[in-house]
């Protein structure tokens, strides 16, 4: 397919940015449908597109009617978090591709949908999980998988932003994050540590999370910030949020590594997604920018020292990376993750990240619930690939696969 027809489902400030993004960079991708709950959102959406293609899309409040037009190829979904399971699941039976910005579950038993869902159409469901295809993240999982690390035993990532004003001023900016956290305490927002680190593990193809354990602290930090900076009189001044400043997730993976994931969004700090892989020969640390391998420090044990992960970039660097000058949001990865969805549709194959991955990844947030409620007891987690994870068939090999390095793509 040289170009494709997309139907865009949800336009706040994410979903506006990102379609920006696209008509300025993908030629090939044709808006022909936007959508949005909010009438003002979708008419700026189609204006968007009319000012830069020259064509008015459909515009409409419901995106079943986007489903009922034949030429669309794909549906993308930067929407609410509460949409995105029934988008997917309508789309995939409507037999478009779709792709879901990120975001966690609400129950088990949507991620078993999914699942299923594309099991009777095979049509495929990707998750846009942009951190897979950071610089660094990917640099990384190169050097995985030439060996450098040995062997994967631990990693460890975060969501670690101050988002006390986003957060506290949800219903003045249309925000969906301010009913979740009143209602809601546990690991929220699971994927952008978690996609990596399943890329690394082998996760669903050779490896599977099995357990996890959630904890979580009291809530102060929205309290506070509401007192101080809108005052006594602003709504949710006196409410006690359900979401804890600080989650903690431990997982337990078949083949005995541990993963450990922080949600950390309603108190001061500088942004870190707290990126680490330790394994037998090596270890990389995001907030110290730095790796450590057997042999490259001749100092004591106790004076082993960071070395700059700029220092392998000029071996190591993944290939999807080399000559190419960063476009669109978050330093370059919207564009790639975007464009990873877009050839696997053009190509009519399976998505680098495929719905088993988006399942799994997403269940992570009600199981966090579950073990919080239950005084931080396990929780298992269940294989949604049901057995499949020990013989799965071979990965779609391109240029933004995600299991293996294509080099000789590049």
């Amino acid at each position: 397919m040289e170009k494709i027809n997309v139907g865009w489902v949800g336009l706040g400030g994410r979903g506006y940015g990102l379609l920006q993004m696209v008509l300025d960079t993908m030629p090939d991708v044709e808006i022909v449908g936007v959508c949005d709950l909010y009438e003002d959102r979708t008419e700026a959406g189609r204006a968007l597109v009319e000012q830069k293609r020259g064509k008015s899309p459909a515009a409409v409040t419901d995106y079943r009617r986007l489903l009922e037009m034949k030429e669309i190829d794909a549906i993308i979904t930067p929407s609410a978090w509460e949409a995105h399971v029934d988008i997917c699941i309508d789309s995939m039976l409507a037999g478009k591709y779709v792709a879901t910005e990120v975001g966690g579950a609400y129950s088990l038993d949507q991620c078993w949908q999914l699942v299923h869902t594309y099991e009777r159409t095979r049509v495929p469901c990707m998750m846009l999980e942009n951190c897979c295809y950071g610089k660094e993240e990917m640099t990384v999982l190169n050097m995985i998988k030439q060996g450098l690390f040995g062997e994967i035993i631990h990693c460890e990532g975060g969501y670690r932003h101050d988002l006390r004003d986003e957060v506290s001023l949800g219903n003045e900016n249309r925000h969906y994050r301010l009913r979740n956290y009143k209602n809601r305490n546990g690991e929220l927002y699971p994927t952008h540590e978690l996609g990596p680190i399943a890329k690394y593990l082998d996760i669903n193809r050779g490896n599977r999370m099995i357990s996890l354990t959630a904890m979580s602290t009291k809530s102060a930090g929205l309290h506070r910030w509401i007192n101080v900076n809108r005052g006594a009189e602003f709504e949710n001044s006196d409410f006690t949020f359900a979401e804890g400043d600080v989650v903690t997730t431990c997982i337990k993976c078949a083949h005995g590594q541990t993963i450990v994931l922080t949600h950390d969004t309603t108190l001061p700090r500088p942004y870190s997604r707290g990126n680490l892989v330790q394994g037998t020969k090596g270890i990389w640390s995001e907030d110290k920018y730095g790796v450590l391998f057997d042999g490259n420090d001749d100092g004591p044990s106790w004076g082993h020292r960071w070395t700059s992960l700029n220092e392998y970039f000029g071996e190591y660097l993944h290939p999807l990376w080399r000559g190419y000058e960063a476009v669109g949001g978050h330093g370059g990865m919207d564009y790639l993750v975007m464009r990873g969805f877009v050839e696997a549709v053009k190509e009519q194959k399976q998505t680098p990240i495929d719905v088993y991955d988006t399942a799994s990844w997403m269940a992570i947030t009600p199981l966090s619930e579950d073990s919080i409620a239950c005084g931080s007891m396990p929780v298992a987690i269940p294989d949604f690939t049901n057995g499949k994870w020990t013989h799965r068939e071979a990965p779609t090999r391109s240029r933004y696969c995600l299991e293996e390095v294509c080099a000789e793509l590049f």
